[in-house]
């Protein structure tokens, strides 16, 4: 059964389409939404186990300029 997250995401000031553009193209990132509030924007994201979520979010996603902060919710 495959993991998945929910990954809240601030950015810095203007860079929110770009943010969501290279979001947009990782591999496990199932969508992307801008949204209201106190986060930018939250991604839904998939992946074989929990480990792989980890993986994804600290290999491919905290790396991307223009994040400022990321929240990971995983699902139940």
């Amino acid at each position: 059964m495959a993991a998945s997250a929910f990954v809240l995401i601030e950015t810095a000031v203007g860079r929110t389409k770009e943010v969501v553009n290279t979001i947009s193209k990782i591999k496990g990132v199932k969508s992307v939404n801008t949204v209201t509030g106190p986060y930018d924007i939250i991604a839904l994201i998939e992946a074989d186990n929990l480990n792989d979520i980890g993986d994804l979010i600290t290999g491919n996603i905290h790396d991307i300029d223009g994040i400022s902060r990321t929240v990971t919710c995983l699902t139940v």
